[in-house]
């Protein structure tokens, strides 16, 4: 293939989160604002912009990479050199390796985090209704799909939490088993509790009940979980409620004492409690830990969790890398044989011609025949093809890329193909676009509803 796949793009390891901000394209992605048009060296482009990455993709031929960052920084009214800095730039194999790489979660912030790969979709998606893609770069984004699902199935990268907020859910699910049927509190309302809270709620935890010195944001919160707000006072009186408590106060002194827990845990005939004290100092005083059926984890404990977690998702990323690799490979060798696919195309359109006007010449001859006769013939023929067009064929797929041309040539001459291949080829691109489009909707439908990229989200996401 004559041309070149550029990967440009910055993200949470080059630029903070302003500098992020400042070139962020979440604006310049719909057809009226597309931030890398189709013309001089950009022959397709895909834009992918998340809170954590900004990264433009594009096959062309000529300096593609200063088009793409003349075309980024003009969009965003801003010079080339105050966007340069920041940036990296891949070329061909190692464009796709870390396109690859990013749809697998392994290039995100949370090692194995499952957004990214939504929110490359929905970038896919948004540079389809633009026409900016075609035949090369709808088969590396469906090639990057599959990689990302090889990686998901076949290693455990995203197997364990990682987050504070999960490891917490985690944890409880151990004690548990279920989140179903059983009941959680909510006392302070911290960014992590918040989001402990929501991971319960994902799990089927039955009710949240929210406890927190301004009650007018307790009752916010607790119609966000469809849940119930308690005066902060009270809130002790309604642990004889609830398994499971989440605590992020500010208060500078533990709220929570095992003299408190001990009537409770008897109220409730020795029922579990689960504490997690998110708050720093303790909400919980660790003398809680003592009681029997009471499981307390403070912030120290739930980040050994996360970075033995961590620690296990590093060993299986070394597996997706492998992985990676090899389809990396694959995918090259995909774009090597598209130089030789119109050749080998037409090369067989001649043969099937040559079959087609000897069996209807030899049927003349004949006379009259049944179709079983000239079915017979007519596989004879294609049988003799094959066997003909086996040299070639393999002569033409075998070698490496710098021979292509070569051999391109030299079939050419021998068969005279020359003057047809051109539009043969347009043929396979027909194809290929057609077949793409098929996946797209396959895709869609397998996926559900997946948000555009953008800033915003839970933490933990990768945009």
């Amino acid at each position: 293939m004559d041309c070149d796949i550029v990967l440009v793009g910055l993200n949470h390891r080059t630029a903070a989160v302003d500098v992020r901000e400042r070139f962020a394209l979440v604006k310049y992605t719909d057809p009226g604002t597309w931030a890398l048009p189709l013309g001089g060296a950009i022959h397709e482009s895909l834009i992918l912009s998340t809170c954590n990455r900004v990264e433009l993709l594009a096959m062309g031929k000529g300096d593609l990479a200063g088009q793409m960052l003349n075309s980024w920084a003009g969009v965003r009214n801003a010079k080339v050199e105050d966007l340069e800095r920041y940036v990296y730039t891949y070329k061909n194999e190692e464009a796709v390796r870390h396109l690859f790489r990013v749809a697998s979660s392994l290039d995100s912030m949370i090692l194995g985090e499952p957004q990214i790969l939504g929110q490359l979709k929905a970038a896919y998606r948004q540079a389809s209704a633009c026409h900016a893609t075609g035949v090369i770069l709808n088969h590396l984004l469906h090639k990057a799909f599959s990689v990302a699902k090889r990686v998901r199935t076949e290693t455990a990268v995203a197997s364990s939490a990682v987050s504070i907020s999960f490891a917490a859910v985690e944890l409880a699910k151990r004690i548990f088993g279920t989140m179903q049927g059983h009941k959680a509190m909510l006392i302070g309302a911290g960014e992590m509790a918040e989001l402990a809270a929501t991971h319960l709620m994902q799990n089927g935890v039955d009710e949240i009940i929210v406890a927190n010195r301004t009650f007018a944001h307790a009752e916010e919160l607790a119609s966000f979980y469809h849940g119930r707000a308690v005066p902060f006072e009270d809130f002790a009186r309604h642990l004889l409620d609830v398994d499971i408590v989440i605590t992020s106060t500010g208060s500078q002194d533990p709220i929570i004492h095992a003299r408190d827990i001990r009537t409770v845990l008897k109220n409730r005939a020795n029922r579990p409690m689960f504490f997690i004290d998110i708050a720093v100092p303790r909400d919980v005083d660790p003398d809680v830990n003592g009681l029997d059926n009471v499981y307390l984890y403070d912030i120290d404990d739930l980040k050994e969790v996360v970075q033995e977690n961590m620690a296990g998702r590093r060993v299986e990323a070394e597996k997706a890398d492998k992985i990676v690799d090899d389809e990396v490979h694959e995918f090259s060798d995909w774009v090597s044989r598209l130089d030789v696919q119109p050749t080998i195309k037409e090369l067989i359109h001649r043969g099937d011609l040559a079959c087609e006007e000897e069996v209807a010449r030899t049927m003349r001859r004949l006379g009259a025949t049944d179709q079983t006769t000239r079915d017979a013939l007519m596989a004879m023929a294609q049988a003799l093809q094959k066997k003909f067009l086996h040299e070639p064929l393999t002569y033409l797929k075998e070698g490496d890329k710098a021979e292509h041309s070569r051999r391109i040539i030299a079939i050419q001459n021998i068969f005279n193909l020359d003057r047809h291949c051109a539009s043969r080829f347009n043929a396979f691109e027909d194809r290929e676009n057609a077949r793409a489009e098929a996946e797209k909707k396959r895709n869609g439908e397998e996926d559900g509803h997946v948000p555009a990229p953008g800033f915003g989200g839970l933490a933990g996401q990768e945009g």
